[in-house]
């Protein structure tokens, strides 16, 4: 799968989904910060699945209908649990994912959005 991680993302996060086979790109290692609202639309241009720990990305898709190719919200984790919850989440949900669901993810639960139109 392609993603794209969000800053807020523990870094060594992208190597475990590297070694997974995954395609990712970390916002981390940008030389700037180019905000929320541009992180979620090259993610989108991209087709690119967007890691975070932030809840703003969820208000930009479900309030401002902006588009997207599904979000994985982390909650509650450790960087060190950071990884292996985003590798379960894609392995089990990334079919929906893949629909443009949004995924919260906490360590013992997940919560699905199902894509809507707005």
């Amino acid at each position: 799968m392609k993603i794209l991680m969000d800053t807020c993302v523990w870094g060594g996060v992208k190597s475990a989904l590297e070694t997974a086979g995954h395609d990712v790109i970390w916002s981390g290692e940008w030389e700037t910060d180019p905000g929320d609202e541009e992180i979620l639309a090259m993610a989108y241009r991209e087709d690119r699945i967007l890691i975070t720990l932030d809840k703003d990305f969820g208000e930009l898709a479900i309030v401002k209908g902006t588009p997207h190719c599904g979000i994985v919200r982390l909650v509650n984790l450790s960087g060190r649990q950071q990884g292996a919850v985003c590798l379960r989440v894609l392995e089990l949900y990334g079919d929906e994912l893949a629909t443009g669901a949004i995924v919260t993810a906490e360590l013992n639960r997940v919560r699905i959005r199902p894509f809507s139109q707005p």
